[in-house]
Protein backbone atom coordinates (compact mmCIF):
# COMPACT_ATOMS: atom_id res chain seq x y z
CA UNK A 1 0.00 0.00 0.00
CA UNK A 2 1.40 3.32 -1.15
CA UNK A 3 0.44 5.66 2.30
CA UNK A 4 0.69 9.38 1.94
CA UNK A 5 1.78 11.27 4.65
CA UNK A 6 -0.58 13.46 5.45
CA UNK A 7 -2.93 9.91 5.36
CA UNK A 8 -0.38 8.94 7.83
CA UNK A 9 -1.47 12.76 9.59
CA UNK A 10 -4.84 12.27 9.47
CA UNK A 11 -5.34 8.99 11.14
CA UNK A 12 -3.37 9.75 13.88
CA UNK A 13 -4.58 13.18 14.51
CA UNK A 14 -8.13 11.30 14.65
CA UNK A 15 -7.11 8.39 16.92
CA UNK A 16 -5.38 11.57 19.16
CA UNK A 17 -9.25 13.44 19.13
CA UNK A 18 -10.36 10.33 20.29
CA UNK A 19 -8.19 9.82 22.94
CA UNK A 20 -8.38 13.38 24.14
CA UNK A 21 -12.35 13.08 24.60
CA UNK A 22 -11.87 10.15 26.12
CA UNK A 23 -9.70 11.86 28.55
CA UNK A 24 -12.46 14.56 28.44
CA UNK A 25 -15.28 12.59 29.50
CA UNK A 26 -13.12 10.29 32.27
CA UNK A 27 -12.05 13.67 34.20
CA UNK A 28 -15.48 15.44 33.92
CA UNK A 29 -17.23 12.46 35.80
CA UNK A 30 -14.56 10.27 36.89
CA UNK A 31 -16.55 6.98 37.94
CA UNK A 32 -17.72 3.39 37.24
CA UNK A 33 -19.80 3.15 33.76
CA UNK A 34 -22.81 1.74 33.55
CA UNK A 35 -23.18 -1.65 31.56
CA UNK A 36 -25.52 0.36 29.35
CA UNK A 37 -22.84 3.23 28.65
CA UNK A 38 -20.07 0.60 28.45
CA UNK A 39 -22.13 -1.50 25.58
CA UNK A 40 -22.81 1.78 23.79
CA UNK A 41 -19.07 3.21 23.48
CA UNK A 42 -17.99 -0.73 22.37
CA UNK A 43 -20.34 -0.67 19.75
CA UNK A 44 -19.68 2.56 18.43
CA UNK A 45 -15.68 1.66 18.53
CA UNK A 46 -16.20 -1.43 17.11
CA UNK A 47 -18.86 0.14 14.68
CA UNK A 48 -16.25 2.47 13.76
CA UNK A 49 -13.32 -0.39 12.95
CA UNK A 50 -15.44 -2.01 10.53
CA UNK A 51 -16.37 1.05 7.98
CA UNK A 52 -12.62 1.36 8.57
CA UNK A 53 -12.45 -1.84 7.37
CA UNK A 54 -15.21 -1.21 4.94
CA UNK A 55 -13.15 2.11 3.44
CA UNK A 56 -9.99 -0.10 2.99
CA UNK A 57 -11.90 -2.72 0.94
CA UNK A 58 -13.57 0.28 -1.30
CA UNK A 59 -9.79 2.32 -1.68
CA UNK A 60 -7.28 -0.92 -1.66
CA UNK A 61 -9.52 -3.48 -2.70
CA UNK A 62 -10.39 -6.51 -0.86
CA UNK A 63 -6.85 -8.25 -0.17
CA UNK A 64 -5.58 -5.28 2.36
CA UNK A 65 -9.53 -5.18 3.46
CA UNK A 66 -9.17 -8.88 4.21
CA UNK A 67 -5.60 -8.27 6.00
CA UNK A 68 -7.23 -5.69 8.28
CA UNK A 69 -10.05 -7.03 9.60
CA UNK A 70 -8.20 -10.65 10.10
CA UNK A 71 -5.62 -8.36 11.85
CA UNK A 72 -7.86 -6.19 13.87
CA UNK A 73 -10.11 -9.25 15.06
CA UNK A 74 -7.07 -10.96 16.23
CA UNK A 75 -5.68 -8.15 18.11
CA UNK A 76 -8.89 -7.91 19.56
CA UNK A 77 -9.34 -11.37 20.42
CA UNK A 78 -5.78 -11.02 21.94
CA UNK A 79 -6.74 -7.96 24.07
CA UNK A 80 -9.65 -9.67 25.76
CA UNK A 81 -7.29 -12.44 27.22
CA UNK A 82 -5.31 -9.46 28.07
CA UNK A 83 -8.08 -7.90 30.37
CA UNK A 84 -7.48 -10.91 32.49
CA UNK A 85 -4.24 -9.42 33.66
CA UNK A 86 -5.79 -6.05 33.87
CA UNK A 87 -8.97 -7.06 36.50
CA UNK A 88 -5.53 -9.25 38.42
CA UNK A 89 -3.69 -5.65 38.51
CA UNK A 90 -6.96 -3.20 39.54
CA UNK A 91 -7.45 -6.30 42.67
CA UNK A 92 -3.71 -6.08 43.51
CA UNK A 93 -3.63 -2.66 43.95
CA UNK A 94 -6.92 -1.96 45.37
CA UNK A 95 -7.75 0.84 42.75
CA UNK A 96 -10.66 2.85 43.82
CA UNK A 97 -13.41 2.02 41.66
CA UNK A 98 -14.11 5.76 40.61
CA UNK A 99 -10.48 5.83 39.30
CA UNK A 100 -10.48 2.61 37.41
CA UNK A 101 -11.28 4.28 33.70
CA UNK A 102 -8.49 6.94 34.21
CA UNK A 103 -5.70 4.36 35.25
CA UNK A 104 -7.16 1.86 31.95
CA UNK A 105 -7.03 5.32 29.59
CA UNK A 106 -3.42 6.46 31.09
CA UNK A 107 -2.03 2.85 30.75
CA UNK A 108 -4.01 2.35 26.90
CA UNK A 109 -2.47 5.56 25.73
CA UNK A 110 1.12 4.31 26.68
CA UNK A 111 0.61 0.89 25.55
CA UNK A 112 -0.09 2.59 21.97
CA UNK A 113 2.71 4.52 22.01
CA UNK A 114 4.86 1.90 22.58
CA UNK A 115 3.60 -0.35 20.33
CA UNK A 116 3.64 2.11 17.57
CA UNK A 117 7.58 2.28 18.08
CA UNK A 118 7.76 -1.66 18.38
CA UNK A 119 5.60 -2.09 14.58
CA UNK A 120 8.02 0.55 13.54
CA UNK A 121 10.88 -1.10 14.37
CA UNK A 122 9.23 -4.87 13.45
CA UNK A 123 8.79 -3.34 10.14
CA UNK A 124 11.85 -2.33 9.25
CA UNK A 125 13.43 -5.89 10.13
CA UNK A 126 11.28 -7.15 8.22
CA UNK A 127 11.76 -5.24 5.14
CA UNK A 128 15.89 -5.89 5.71
CA UNK A 129 15.80 -9.23 6.81
CA UNK A 130 13.01 -11.81 5.62
CA UNK A 131 14.35 -14.38 8.08
CA UNK A 132 12.65 -12.84 10.42
CA UNK A 133 9.14 -14.53 9.38
CA UNK A 134 10.87 -17.92 10.25
CA UNK A 135 11.72 -16.50 13.84
CA UNK A 136 8.39 -14.93 14.40
CA UNK A 137 6.61 -18.17 13.47
CA UNK A 138 8.33 -19.98 15.64
CA UNK A 139 7.50 -17.65 18.45
CA UNK A 140 4.30 -17.58 18.09
CA UNK A 141 3.97 -21.42 18.04
CA UNK A 142 5.79 -21.25 21.28
CA UNK A 143 4.32 -19.28 22.87
CA UNK A 144 0.70 -21.51 21.79
CA UNK A 145 1.95 -24.00 23.75
CA UNK A 146 3.05 -22.13 26.72
CA UNK A 147 -0.97 -20.99 26.25
CA UNK A 148 -2.18 -24.50 25.80
CA UNK A 149 0.13 -25.54 28.93
CA UNK A 150 -0.81 -22.84 31.39
CA UNK A 151 -4.64 -22.90 30.18
CA UNK A 152 -6.02 -24.82 33.26
CA UNK A 153 -3.88 -22.37 35.78
CA UNK A 154 -5.04 -19.83 37.99
CA UNK A 155 -3.71 -16.68 36.52
CA UNK A 156 -1.73 -14.29 38.88
CA UNK A 157 -0.14 -10.98 38.43
CA UNK A 158 3.49 -11.13 38.73
CA UNK A 159 5.41 -7.45 38.68
CA UNK A 160 7.77 -7.38 35.58
CA UNK A 161 11.32 -5.34 35.65
CA UNK A 162 9.66 -1.91 34.17
CA UNK A 163 7.25 -1.94 37.53
CA UNK A 164 10.35 -3.32 39.46
CA UNK A 165 12.69 -0.76 38.52
CA UNK A 166 9.97 2.33 38.94
CA UNK A 167 9.55 1.05 42.38
CA UNK A 168 12.97 1.13 43.06
CA UNK A 169 13.88 3.99 41.60
CA UNK A 170 10.59 6.48 43.03
CA UNK A 171 9.95 5.88 46.02
CA UNK A 172 6.06 5.94 46.37
CA UNK A 173 3.43 6.38 49.18
CA UNK A 174 1.11 3.15 50.71
CA UNK A 175 -1.73 5.01 49.83
CA UNK A 176 -4.18 7.01 46.99
CA UNK A 177 -4.24 11.04 47.13
CA UNK A 178 -7.26 11.09 44.80
CA UNK A 179 -6.09 10.89 41.35
CA UNK A 180 -2.89 12.89 41.92
CA UNK A 181 0.15 10.96 40.54
CA UNK A 182 2.63 12.37 43.31
CA UNK A 183 2.33 14.35 46.74
CA UNK A 184 4.79 16.16 48.79
CA UNK A 185 4.60 15.04 52.46
CA UNK A 186 7.70 16.29 54.71
CA UNK A 187 8.96 18.33 52.01
CA UNK A 188 9.59 15.19 49.71
CA UNK A 189 7.78 14.45 46.62
CA UNK A 190 6.80 10.79 46.18
CA UNK A 191 4.77 9.53 43.82
CA UNK A 192 1.66 7.65 45.04
CA UNK A 193 0.04 3.95 43.93
CA UNK A 194 -2.03 5.53 40.87
CA UNK A 195 0.98 6.47 39.42
CA UNK A 196 2.52 2.34 39.85
CA UNK A 197 -0.65 1.22 38.56
CA UNK A 198 -0.57 3.24 35.16
CA UNK A 199 2.63 1.86 34.24
CA UNK A 200 1.59 -1.63 35.50
CA UNK A 201 -0.95 -1.31 32.87
CA UNK A 202 1.36 0.24 29.99
CA UNK A 203 3.93 -2.25 30.73
CA UNK A 204 2.15 -5.17 31.38
CA UNK A 205 0.20 -4.80 27.44
CA UNK A 206 3.44 -3.95 25.72
CA UNK A 207 4.30 -7.23 26.93
CA UNK A 208 1.89 -8.52 25.47
CA UNK A 209 2.34 -6.99 22.06
CA UNK A 210 5.81 -9.34 21.84
CA UNK A 211 2.84 -12.11 20.87
CA UNK A 212 0.61 -9.53 19.55
CA UNK A 213 2.66 -7.81 17.08
CA UNK A 214 4.42 -10.90 15.26
CA UNK A 215 1.06 -12.58 15.10
CA UNK A 216 -0.55 -9.40 13.46
CA UNK A 217 2.49 -9.23 10.49
CA UNK A 218 1.85 -12.62 10.39
CA UNK A 219 -1.83 -11.33 8.62
CA UNK A 220 -0.33 -8.25 7.01
CA UNK A 221 3.33 -6.65 6.29
CA UNK A 222 2.05 -3.17 5.99
CA UNK A 223 2.74 -1.21 8.90
CA UNK A 224 -0.79 1.33 8.21
CA UNK A 225 -2.87 -1.28 8.80
CA UNK A 226 -0.76 -2.90 11.76
CA UNK A 227 -0.70 0.28 13.44
CA UNK A 228 -4.72 1.12 12.56
CA UNK A 229 -5.69 -2.88 13.57
CA UNK A 230 -3.89 -2.17 17.23
CA UNK A 231 -4.98 1.48 17.78
CA UNK A 232 -8.74 0.01 17.13
CA UNK A 233 -8.20 -3.10 19.23
CA UNK A 234 -6.88 -0.64 21.98
CA UNK A 235 -9.33 2.02 22.02
CA UNK A 236 -12.60 0.25 22.78
CA UNK A 237 -10.53 -1.33 26.02
CA UNK A 238 -11.46 0.76 28.14
CA UNK A 239 -14.96 0.38 27.86
CA UNK A 240 -14.49 -3.55 27.36
CA UNK A 241 -13.43 -3.94 30.78
CA UNK A 242 -16.28 -2.38 32.13
CA UNK A 243 -18.68 -4.33 30.06
CA UNK A 244 -17.36 -8.09 30.42
CA UNK A 245 -15.55 -7.49 33.36
CA UNK A 246 -17.54 -9.86 35.04
CA UNK A 247 -17.90 -12.85 31.99
CA UNK A 248 -14.36 -13.16 31.67
CA UNK A 249 -14.66 -16.10 34.24
CA UNK A 250 -17.21 -17.78 31.71
CA UNK A 251 -14.71 -18.17 28.59
CA UNK A 252 -13.14 -21.08 29.73
CA UNK A 253 -11.44 -22.29 26.56
CA UNK A 254 -10.72 -18.60 26.04
CA UNK A 255 -6.92 -19.07 26.09
CA UNK A 256 -6.87 -22.72 23.54
CA UNK A 257 -8.23 -20.78 21.43
CA UNK A 258 -6.22 -18.10 21.42
CA UNK A 259 -2.91 -20.67 21.13
CA UNK A 260 -4.70 -22.16 18.44
CA UNK A 261 -5.16 -18.65 16.21
CA UNK A 262 -1.13 -18.24 17.03
CA UNK A 263 -0.03 -21.27 16.49
CA UNK A 264 -2.31 -21.07 12.96
CA UNK A 265 -0.37 -18.02 11.95
CA UNK A 266 2.68 -19.08 13.50
CA UNK A 267 2.53 -22.13 10.37
CA UNK A 268 1.45 -19.52 8.21
CA UNK A 269 4.58 -16.99 8.33
CA UNK A 270 7.03 -20.27 8.43
CA UNK A 271 5.14 -21.76 5.74
CA UNK A 272 4.84 -18.53 3.08
CA UNK A 273 8.57 -17.84 3.98
CA UNK A 274 9.38 -21.11 3.14
CA UNK A 275 7.30 -20.18 -0.17
CA UNK A 276 8.76 -17.15 -0.69
CA UNK A 277 12.13 -18.58 -0.84
CA UNK A 278 11.46 -21.78 -3.38
CA UNK A 279 10.19 -24.39 -1.24
CA UNK A 280 7.34 -26.11 -3.76
CA UNK A 281 5.27 -27.76 -1.13
CA UNK A 282 4.90 -24.57 0.92
CA UNK A 283 1.63 -23.27 0.78
CA UNK A 284 0.86 -20.03 0.52
CA UNK A 285 -2.59 -19.50 2.69
CA UNK A 286 -5.06 -17.14 1.33
CA UNK A 287 -5.99 -13.76 3.51
CA UNK A 288 -10.03 -14.88 3.50
CA UNK A 289 -8.79 -18.32 4.66
CA UNK A 290 -7.12 -17.18 7.58
CA UNK A 291 -10.12 -14.65 8.35
CA UNK A 292 -11.97 -17.60 8.30
CA UNK A 293 -10.01 -19.64 10.75
CA UNK A 294 -9.89 -16.56 12.99
CA UNK A 295 -13.34 -16.28 13.34
CA UNK A 296 -14.64 -19.36 12.99
CA UNK A 297 -12.58 -20.76 16.30
CA UNK A 298 -13.27 -17.78 18.48
CA UNK A 299 -16.90 -18.54 17.53
CA UNK A 300 -16.45 -22.37 18.61
CA UNK A 301 -14.55 -21.28 21.74
CA UNK A 302 -16.98 -18.53 22.75
CA UNK A 303 -19.83 -21.69 22.10
CA UNK A 304 -18.00 -24.02 23.66
CA UNK A 305 -16.85 -22.12 26.81
CA UNK A 306 -20.36 -20.82 28.05
CA UNK A 307 -22.07 -24.20 27.26
CA UNK A 308 -19.66 -25.68 29.70
CA UNK A 309 -19.91 -22.80 32.11
CA UNK A 310 -23.48 -23.22 32.22
CA UNK A 311 -23.18 -26.75 32.16
CA UNK A 312 -20.82 -26.37 35.74
CA UNK A 313 -23.65 -24.07 37.10
CA UNK A 314 -25.88 -26.46 36.54
CA UNK A 315 -23.89 -29.19 38.24
CA UNK A 316 -22.88 -27.16 40.97
CA UNK A 317 -26.93 -26.07 41.71
CA UNK A 318 -27.87 -30.14 41.37
CA UNK A 319 -25.00 -30.99 43.96
CA UNK A 320 -25.67 -27.96 46.60
CA UNK A 321 -29.47 -29.65 46.13
CA UNK A 322 -28.65 -32.93 46.87
CA UNK A 323 -26.67 -32.37 49.71
CA UNK A 324 -29.11 -30.29 51.18
CA UNK A 325 -31.67 -32.90 50.81
CA UNK A 326 -29.02 -35.46 51.91
CA UNK A 327 -28.31 -33.15 55.14
CA UNK A 328 -31.89 -33.11 56.11
CA UNK A 329 -32.53 -36.80 55.66
CA UNK A 330 -29.89 -37.57 58.44
CA UNK A 331 -31.13 -38.37 61.59
CA UNK A 332 -30.94 -36.32 64.39
CA UNK A 333 -29.60 -36.89 67.99
CA UNK A 334 -32.84 -35.83 70.34
CA UNK A 335 -31.31 -35.87 74.17
CA UNK A 336 -34.06 -36.95 76.19
CA UNK A 337 -34.21 -34.06 79.32
CA UNK A 338 -35.39 -36.79 81.67
CA UNK A 339 -32.56 -38.73 81.39
CA UNK A 340 -29.77 -36.81 81.34
CA UNK A 341 -30.78 -34.42 83.95
CA UNK A 342 -29.31 -35.95 87.34
CA UNK A 343 -31.24 -36.73 90.42
CA UNK A 344 -30.62 -34.13 93.12
CA UNK A 345 -28.64 -35.71 95.97
CA UNK A 346 -30.11 -37.22 98.78
CA UNK A 347 -33.42 -36.55 96.80
CA UNK A 348 -36.44 -39.05 98.20
CA UNK A 349 -38.99 -40.65 96.36
CA UNK A 350 -42.33 -38.46 96.74
CA UNK A 351 -44.74 -39.54 99.22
Amino acid sequence: MAIPTWAWFVTIGAFLAVIAFDFYLVARNPRDPSIRESTIWVTVYVALAVLFGLGVFAVAGPQYGGEFFAGWITEYSLSVDNLFIFVLIMSRFAVPREYRQKVLLVGIVLALILRGIFIALGAEAISRFDWMFYLFGAFLIYTAWKLIQSGDEEEEFKENRALKLVRKVLPSTEQYNGAALTVKIDGKRLVTPMLIVMVAIGSTDLLFALDSIPAIFGLTQEPYLVFTANAFALMGLRQLFFLIGGLLDRLVYLAKGLAFILAFIGLKLIFEAAHHHGVSWAPEIPILVSLGVIVGTLAVTTVASLIKTRSDERAAAAQLEQDAATGAAEPVDVVDPVEDVPEPSGSKPAG
